[in-house]
């Protein structure tokens, strides 16, 4: 059992993906509206064979402090918690977008596509609503005594697997649970893997530079999605951002991200709304080039949902955007003791 702390190298990784999940949202957003790209598209292109495996692959590390939970306690905090933040926020990014979707579809077909949203994940949030079913299955897994082998094996084939129905839930599931999986199972060898970078700063940047050739070559030459392929640089890509992290704490730089990573469901769930309203000004302004327009988006992106935070912290106004209500909990679960989750 890993124990149940908040971890200075996990909270900068999770920082690192959080800026890059934002980040492809920003650039994509902005040059679908400008019609062109610009240079920090070769950024994310960079970063996606990795940015979504390590997200879910820290995801899955503390999981094995809580699976053995009875159910009722389990599906509060795992599904319940979840659930709640993503009906909200769905509820509020669509109330948002409304106009948009009226004018496009009609009043009949905005108001359709809002209640498809419970089955058909909306938007940028499709990865709060992964999250529950991962551990659902987990669970169930657990408790059915079903060899972790097996479950991997299965995993990483769905993963290989050229699986796209056009539904969220199955793609998605099929192409990331393995990394979830694998961050569940192997957490203790990559704490250890995190302590061995720790001693090892030479030897891990020389990794990290190999790696990083390899992955970008492999972007370049249009090979990172194939089959395999994308299932080794998922993970060898989880492996550099974990050693990366590590080497950032043990230099004591960049404490941001640890903040960021700490808060990272707050930015997750709130930065839709200033990266629209940034990219709209930007593009208006007509005053810099795209990639940088993308860059600026992006850093407003991540601030502005830290701000709205703080402002929540000092006012005390707001916290049911980023904290549960006791009317959302389960019967009975409500005030006991918590475990400090990587997802959370």
């Amino acid at each position: 059992m890993i124990q149940a702390r908040r971890v200075d190298w996990v909270d900068t990784a999770k920082g690192i993906c959080i800026i890059f999940v934002v980040m492809m949202h920003s650039v994509l957003g902005v040059e679908a509206a400008a019609g062109e790209k610009g240079w920090m598209h070769a950024v994310i292109a960079f970063a996606a064979p990795f940015r979504m495996p390590d997200f879910f692959l820290i995801s899955g590390l503390f999981l094995s402090n809580v699976i053995g939970r009875d159910w009722k306690l389990y599906a509060d905090r795992k599904v319940v918690h979840f659930a709640y933040f993503y009906v909200l926020w769905m509820t509020i990014q669509f109330i948002v977008k409304a106009p948009v979707f009226a004018d496009e579809m009609g009043a009949a077909g905005a108001l359709q596509f809002y209640f498809v949203s419970f089955v058909q994940p909306f938007g940028t949030l499709w990865f709060i609503y992964m999250l529950p079913v991962f551990f659902v299955v987990c669970k169930i897994a657990h408790d059915k005594g079903i060899p972790w082998q097996l479950m991997l094996g299965v995993a990483a084939l769905l993963q290989i697997a050229p699986i796209h129905t056009g539904w969220l839930l199955v793609d998605e599931f099929a192409s990331r649970f393995v990394y979830f999986y694998a961050g569940y199972i192997f957490a203790p060898k990559i704490f250890e893997l995190a302590d061995w970078a720790r001693e090892r700063v030479s030897l891990s940047l020389v990794l990290l530079l190999a790696w990083g050739l390899v992955n970008g070559a492999l972007v370049y030459i249009g090979w990172s999605a194939l089959p395999f392929v994308s299932l080794a640089l998922g993970a060898a890509g989880a492996g550099a951002i974990i050693l990366t992290s590590t080497l950032i704490v043990k230099a004591g730089s960049m404490d941001f991200l640890r903040h960021f990573g700490a808060n990272s469901i707050v930015i997750y769930l709130a930065f839709f709304f200033p990266m629209g309203v940034s990219r709209v000004i930007l593009l208006k302004l007509g005053m810099l080039d795209i990639g940088t327009i993308s860059l600026v988006v992006n850093i407003v992106s991540v601030i502005s949902p830290m701000i709205l935070f703080w402002l929540i912290q000092k006012t005390g106004f707001g916290w049911f955007l980023f904290k549960r209500p006791k009317w959302a909990y389960l019967g009975g679960t409500f005030g006991k003791q918590r475990v400090p989750q990587a997802a959370e």
